[in-house]
């Protein structure tokens, strides 16, 4: 058997230097890679019942934290890693009633914020992202173009968008394209 060490490569390594194509033209719009922590997938057992209350036991308390994706299922996202007895201790948690996904190393976390954003995503998703029936915290499973992605409300004029690693830099791209009229600054929150 052959000892290595993995090199854990930032799926937006780029956007620090620039290379992803960002301007500032006057930062209407933030655009910002967040930092590659945790995300969790926790899929409820049949016949569980309501787990939304364990469920945000196993989060690390910040805001919007434990995100609904689907009938009986949920993101558990945070900007710090996770070793593996965190994730054993979070599943003991959970005991028979559900079961955790570690999605960490496959889905990345971008922030998008501004007097604008709304307009700017609004380019690239059917889903109503009016405040008065998307409300802070609120999650919705969508496309941006043609990548999946689930985008959260985090405050008055500030989402999250999660995506699958392997679409992160166009996801990037395309959310700079959408925001240039507007202005944007993209940065890493490393």
């Amino acid at each position: 058997m052959v000892d290595f060490a993995l090199l854990h490569r930032s799926a937006l390594a780029g956007a620090k230097t620039g290379s992803f194509g960002a301007v500032s033209t006057g930062s209407r719009i933030a655009l910002t890679a967040l930092p590659e922590g945790h995300v969790l997938h926790v899929l409820a057992a049949h016949g569980s019942g309501a787990l939304q209350s364990l469920v945000a036991q196993i989060g690390d308390g910040g805001p919007y934290a434990v995100r609904a994706y689907g009938p009986g299922q949920w993101f558990v996202v945070g900007d710090a890693a996770l070793s593996a007895a965190d994730l054993s201790g979070k599943a003991a948690l959970l005991a028979s009633r559900a079961s955790i996904a570690d999605q960490s190393h496959g889905r990345v976390r971008i922030a998008i914020s501004g007097a604008s954003v709304e307009a700017v995503l609004a380019k690239g998703t059917a889903v109503d992202l009016d405040q008065a029936s998307f409300t802070i915290g609120h999650s919705a499973m969508t496309l941006i173009g043609h990548i999946s992605a689930l985008i959260t409300r985090t405050g008055t004029d500030s989402f999250e968008v999660m995506v699958l690693r392997g679409f992160a830099e166009s996801l990037w791209d395309d959310l700079i394209q959408m925001s240039l009229e507007f202005g944007v600054d993209a940065s890493t929150a490393d």
